[in-house]
C-alpha cells in the first residue's frame, strides 16, 4: 500500500494482514522508540511498516535486513538504530499486536537531520525491494545465524556504553548479545534501554 501523508505508517499498517507492507511519502507523526518523533521532508525518506508474524527477535532481524539492504557501510547500534559513519542513518520500531507485529523502518535518503547520515544515490523503491527480500530472509533463518549476523554489522560491540533505563543509569563495555536478543554489559543482560556510545571507547 502506497500512500502520499500519513500520521505513520505504523498507524496505518494496525488493521492490515500479515503480509502487508505501507509505504508513505510523509509522516505528520512519525515516531521512533521511548516516543521520540521522526520527521522527514516529504519523499526524502524510506518510510515503511512491514506487518509479519510474531518473531521474538524482530527488532535484530529487522536491524540486519536494513543493514544488508542498504549495503556495507552500514553498521548496528543496539537495539535498532542504523549507523553509517557514527551517524544516525535510520531506525525501527516494532510493535506487537495481537497475532502480529509492526515493523517500522524509516532510512534517509535525500535529507537528514543535523547530524544524522543519508544515503545517498539510493533509489527508494530499489531500498524497498532489497529490504523487503531481506526481511524475508533474515526472519525466516535460523535465530543464531541471524544473531552472528548482527555481531558482525555491530557498531556497539567492544565499545565503552552508558546504558541509561527509567531509574538507572549504567556504564561498562558492551560484550555480547544474547541469544533472547540482550546486550550483555559488563557480563549484565540489558533487554531494554537508551544505549550510547561513549568516546574514546
Amino acid at each position: 500500500m502506497r500512500l502520499g501523508t500519513v500520521s505513520s505508517t505504523q498507524d496505518e499498517a494496525r488493521s492490515l494482514p500479515i503480509g502487508s507492507i505501507v509505504v508513505a511519502e510523509e509522516q505528520t507523526a512519525g515516531r521512533g522508540r521511548l516516543d521520540r518523533t521522526w520527521v522527514a521532508p516529504p519523499g526524502s525518506s524510506l518510510l515503511a511498516t512491514f506487518v509479519i508474524a510474531p518473531h521474538p527477535l524482530a527488532s535484530l532481524a529487522a536491524g540486519v535486513a536494513a543493514a544488508e539492504a542498504c549495503g556495507p557501510p552500514v553498521k548496528l547500534k543496539w537495539p535498532n538504530d542504523l549507523l553509517r559513519n557514527g551517524a544516525k542513518l535510520g531506525g525501527i520500531l516494532v510493535e506487537g499486536q495481537s497475532g502480529k507485529q509492526l515493523v517500522g523502518i524509516g532510512i534517509n535518503l535525500t535529507s537528514a537531520p543535523p547530524g544524522a547520515a543519508r544515503l545517498e544515490g539510493t533509489e527508494r523503491d530499489d531500498l524497498l525491494a532489497r529490504l523487503q527480500a531481506e526481511l524475508a530472509t533474515w526472519l525466516a533463518c535460523p535465530y543464531a545465524e541471524m544473531l552472528q549476523r548482527w555481531r558482525e554489522r555491530s557498531d556497539t560491540l567492544g565499545r565503552r556504553v552508558r546504558v541509561e533505563l527509567p531509574g538507572d543509569t549504567r556504564e561498562g563495555i558492551a560484550e555480547d548479545i544474547g541469544e533472547d536478543g540482550a546486550l550483555i554489559v559488563d557480563g549484565i543482560p540489558v533487554h531494554a534501554g537508551d544505549v550510547v556510545h561513549l568516546h574514546g571507547a
